[in-house]
């Protein structure tokens, strides 16, 4: 009678284990992700291989899980009561319901959980070669069961699409560096740049190019000398050059080939057709390219700056490298920049902007949603909304914001305070 007594009581402390072995595999290998093993394995953890291919055979693994999970506790339960009723009578089954929910609970459940939560990696590679044979040999029984569940499911007209997935892989991203950000475990800076790498297929030339009002650009028939002194008083390294009209681009000035034919001349005079001779080939990009593509060309071109042409070959502007490559890690200057920003901030919390500030600038700085689908400038949105050139004085509401209209030059917005009705 005691030599029964002590093995069931054994029987039931080892059926115990074995059930907070799988509920804590099951919360560990739920709780890790793919990359973050695959990460892992790159650094050497063992294991990393054989846990990612149980979470692509999740459904298979939570299936096997469970029905180990439920077989032990259920021997388990059966196992103490009936040992309490050797012990105790009728009234042991009373006891075995309380006691063994109480360790159920507590044991195989709350304990092995809430270690695997806080160490979720670490515990997926070590419980996943234990789990990968187990989870094979019941795959058999774990398939009948998934079938019996989906045609349940079908029956009552609930459809199950084993590869439809809610999120994509870049909102995923997005959502996990969103989360990190607002847990202060990762910097506004970095999750900028990662966003803005995101961004790169979304986003096109359009949206981020120097619009032609802008673009500093020389004209071929001005003097040489003229020529000269305006590429050396700009702040650029290339600069486009017209001929007849402002829209014909025959070329680009680079500083430094300008440079080194002034130094092939020495004492003579440069003349127009030499500048021509130093130009570069110009290249001409369609408004709608994406800039993750966009960038890829800039690359196996081995060209910094290319000119921007509309559906009808019109130049709309003009697109750098550094352009894109600003849309990742912020704003860029070097000590031959112009220090102007196009962004000052108010002490009551407003800010004052030029009318060509970029819409997607604005929010990235201030962490904004002003919408920039239908306009790229803040000059854009106003007139966009307001349906109408407003004039100097004038207050806009809409999106949660105040526009009040501070300057404006010929046709243009030139200044525009903006403050949040929040």
């Amino acid at each position: 009678m005691i030599f029964e007594i002590i093995v069931l009581f054994l029987a039931i402390i080892v059926l115990l284990a074995f059930s907070a072995f799988f509920s804590g595999s099951e919360t560990a290998l739920t709780a890790s992700t793919r990359s973050r093993l695959t990460g892992l394995g790159m650094k050497g953890k063992k294991n990393s291989n054989v846990a990612i291919d149980l979470l692509n055979k999740k459904e298979a693994l939570i299936g096997a899980i469970l029905l180990g999970n439920n077989l032990v506790n259920i021997l388990a339960s059966a196992l103490a009561t009936s040992l309490l009723i050797k012990i105790f009578g009728n009234t042991g089954v009373a006891y075995a319901v309380i006691i063994m929910t109480a360790l159920i609970v507590i044991f195989a459940e709350i304990l092995p959980k809430s270690y695997a939560i806080a160490n979720a990696e670490k515990m997926a590679l070590l419980v996943s070669p234990f789990l990968k044979p187990f989870v094979t040999i019941l795959a058999p029984v774990t398939w009948l069961m998934e079938k019996i569940v989906f045609t349940i499911l079908n029956i009552i007209g609930i459809k199950h699409d084993q590869n439809a997935r809610s999120l994509s892989v870049a909102d995923e991203i997005r959502g996990t560096v969103d989360l990190h950000h607002k847990e202060g475990r990762l910097f506004k800076m970095d999750k900028d740049m990662v966003t803005g790498i995101l961004d790169l297929s979304e986003t096109t030339v359009e949206d981020i190019m120097v619009h032609r009002s802008n673009i500093f650009m020389v004209n071929i028939d001005e003097d040489p000398e003229k020529i000269i002194n305006q590429v050396v008083e700009s702040p650029y390294t290339r600069i486009p050059v017209w001929k007849d009209n402002n829209e014909n681009i025959i070329g680009l000035i680079h500083a430094k080939n300008l440079l080194r034919k002034l130094n092939e001349l020495k004492s003579v005079k440069i003349s127009r057709e030499d500048i021509k001779k130093s130009l570069i080939k110009t290249w001409f990009v369609p408004e709608t390219t994406p800039l993750k593509n966009q960038l890829q060309m800039h690359l196996n071109r081995k060209i910094k700056l290319a000119m921007v042409v509309d559906e009808y070959g019109v130049l709309n502007g003009m697109i750098s490298l550094e352009d894109i490559i600003e849309e990742i890690v912020g704003e860029i200057s070097d000590e031959h920049d112009i220090d102007l920003t196009d962004i000052v901030r108010n002490k009551d919390g407003s800010i004052k902007v030029q009318g060509s500030t970029e819409i997607r600038n604005i929010n990235r700085s201030f962490g904004w949603d002003l919408p920039d689908e239908d306009a790229n400038t803040i000059s854009g949105l106003i007139i966009n909304e307001s349906r109408s050139f407003p004039k100097a004085g004038q207050v806009f509401q809409f999106y949660g914001f105040k526009f009040e209209i501070i300057e404006t030059k010929r046709n243009l917005i030139s200044q525009v305070k903006i403050a949040s009705l929040n």
